[in-house]
């Protein structure tokens, strides 16, 4: 079956407990922390418990099925009842799950504090088990790839340097992590390359807390001509450079009540790929880009409350955005 995009990455089942800890800053000279704190063999009592369906590769399967892409997702499952939550998640958004079963299925415990900011305990399980064998033959123009680890990111840069298709990368901290000579046969292949702030200086070898010129930083992740590359940087906005012109987007507005940043991320990532690829210029990339993300960020879970074509359409056209561009940039289907 031929489909528009087809994304690689995590599958997880996620577990969002809201609980009542505290919040521990840490100050030295060169750096500042903030820790959850659990009392030392106590009991935590969980004031709520959701469960969804998680993973940069589903989310974003998620995203693009919405926005009228037809899609696919690439990944490995547990033969266990957490797999069989998350094929029916896909079923129920018209996503065809080509990849394989075996072992168990990843899972996240999303620890909420007093202030909504969140801590993940991740069990990779099944995601990093994906093997040459598991892999069908990819009949779809474009490849979102999200993060993977171990054998399966062995077995994506082996399928990436032998196909065809585009692709899109948004890489993880681990991935950022191994620089650009260690990534270089799989970015060299990259049409859009997604990261935040602390992902694209640890792909550079950059001190975070040192460079906090954005533009030149966005210029010096553009290593391959004609390459569009985005930079996310929180409340400081998006910067996006094709290697000749800076586009960019003010932080959200004013008065978003921030909720549950889990899935803002591939929010924004998936739907910048997504306009992108229907032909429409980079400021209307960035501008859906950013509605999704803020639609994410307001309301718990990593796909809840992702949207679909029409309501993006219609908050644009009411809540224009305040964007920077030297040129209104088209990247051809």
């Amino acid at each position: 079956m031929n489909y528009d995009i087809v994304t690689i990455g995590s599958a997880t089942v996620d577990y969002f407990a809201d609980t009542d800890s505290e919040l521990i800053r840490i100050d030295t000279r060169t750096s500042h922390e903030e820790l959850l704190a659990f009392p030392l063999g106590g009991k935590i009592l969980i004031n709520e418990l959701n469960t969804t369906s998680g993973g940069g590769g589903t989310n974003t399967a998620v995203a693009f099925s919405r926005l009228g892409l037809h899609t696919a997702y690439l990944g490995k499952l547990g033969m266990d009842a957490t797999g069989d939550f998350v094929l029916d998640a896909l079923a129920a958004e018209n996503i065809s799950f080509i990849g394989k079963r075996a072992g168990k299925t990843g899972v996240s415990f999303v620890l909420n504090s007093i202030r909504d900011d969140r801590t993940i305990l991740a069990y990779k399980g099944a995601n990093n088990c994906l093997l040459p064998a598991d892999v069908p033959a990819i009949t779809a123009p474009w490849v979102y790839l999200s993060s993977m680890l171990e054998q399966s990111w062995q077995t994506v840069v082996d399928l990436v340097c032998t196909s065809t298709f585009k692709l899109a990368f948004n890489p993880s901290s681990y991935q950022a992590a191994m620089g650009y000579q260690q990534l270089r046969p799989l970015v060299d292949r990259v049409s859009i390359l997604v990261m935040n702030r602390e992902e694209a200086c640890l792909f550079l070898g950059r001190d975070e807390h040192q460079d906090s010129d954005l533009p030149e930083l966005v210029r010096a992740l553009a290593q391959v001509p004609g390459q569009i590359t985005a930079v996310t940087d929180g409340a400081r906005g998006v910067w996006v450079y094709d290697g000749k012109d800076h586009v960019h987007a003010a932080s959200p507005r004013p008065d978003l009540k921030i909720l549950e940043t889990t899935g803002a991320g591939d929010a924004f990532a998936a739907t910048f790929t997504a306009a992108l690829i229907r032909g429409l210029p980079i400021t209307s990339a960035l501008d859906y880009g950013m509605s999704n993300a803020e639609s994410v960020l307001q309301h718990k879970g990593a796909k809840e409350k992702l949207l679909h074509w029409e309501e993006l359409l219609d908050i644009s056209r009411s809540n224009p955005r305040n964007i920077v561009s030297s040129s209104a940039l088209v990247l051809s289907h």
